[in-house]
């Protein structure tokens, strides 16, 4: 079976504008054309896509099905088209980047920065997810490289050794535990916390914590980013966790202090995720070399 990409693109103009007539118009084609098009279409699929009478034409159920596949297939032709514009203009390949906060706050700006400086003809598109939306989306294609906790995410992805991390206790200047060298959560847990958004490590970790501490986690407020955590910390609204890389970049600004987490969980390893190494295209490769090329350990 053969289908043409211009006579989907006609059925999918019927489908929008409701009548033949006005697809023509839109297209700027003659009615008859449109109308020989789509008894072409019919004629390849060996369905009815239209119901005709003398008040016009009704889609059929088929067609409602064709017109979500038909618009997929359009959108494919398209990306396909401007990846060779990009090409042609001298950008040589992208790579579809998914990061959880902490890599992006800590690692990425500089790593990244290097890359692009090496590499100006690549194309990196960077999104932020939490860890186990970062694994579905490496192993469902949506995209190329993930950043995320080292953990168990299954058999469709995976992990290359990237970076560690230390997750701390940010209290505002003048709170009762800022003097203290280092404290167990438990410490920490008769205060009020600022937690990051639901579903992330971090509240999972302190969550499990509490409880295997025998003592309510007091959340009193979720928020979405680092810096509005350590904004609603500097307001005196509670303490919260976070990484002593991102807690770092705004300790200069508000008046909030870090104390260190005398707690096993709070060492962290970051993990690449792909799908496979083999699978990589070169770009893609380009970019996981360099990132495990940088240095290993913490942030100082």
């Amino acid at each position: 079976m053969k289908l043409d990409p211009v006579s989907l693109r006609l059925f999918v103009a019927v489908m929008e504008e409701n009548t033949i007539a006005a697809a023509a118009a839109r297209e700027h084609l003659a009615a008859s054309a449109v109308s020989r098009r789509l008894a072409d279409l019919e004629d390849a699929l060996q369905v009815a896509l239209f119901t005709r009478s003398n008040k016009g034409t009704e889609p059929t159920a088929a067609a409602f099905a064709l017109l979500n596949l038909a618009r997929g297939v359009l959108n494919d032709l398209d990306g396909i088209a401007t990846q060779m514009r990009d090409y042609g203009t001298g950008v040589r390949g992208h790579v579809r980047v998914v990061a959880n906060i902490s890599a992006i706050t800590q690692f990425l700006p500089a790593e990244l920065q290097s890359f692009l400086e090496q590499h100006p003809q690549v194309d990196v598109r960077l999104q932020e997810q939490i860890s186990s939306a970062i694994a579905q989306s490496v192993a469902e294609n949506a995209a190329d490289v993930g950043i995320l906790n080292e953990g168990s995410y299954g058999e469709r992805v995976t992990l290359l050794p990237y970076r560690t991390d230390e997750l701390v206790l940010v209290v505002p200047t003048g709170h009762a535990l800022v003097r203290r060298k280092s404290v167990r959560l438990a410490d920490a847990l008769p205060f009020d916390f600022v937690g990051a958004h639901p579903g992330s490590a971090i509240n999972n970790q302190l969550t499990r914590a509490a409880a295997e501490a025998g003592l309510p986690l007091r959340l009193r407020m979720q928020v979405t980013s680092y810096d509005a955590l350590c904004l609603m910390v500097n307001a005196g609204l509670g303490v919260g966790v976070m990484p002593r890389g991102s807690a770092a970049l705004y300790r200069g600004t508000l008046a909030i202090r870090t104390v260190t987490l005398n707690e096993p969980w709070a060492q962290r390893r970051l993990a690449l995720c792909v799908r496979s190494e083999e699978s990589l295209s070169s770009v893609a490769r380009l970019l996981v070399e360099h990132l495990r090329a940088q240095p290993t350990g913490p942030l100082p």
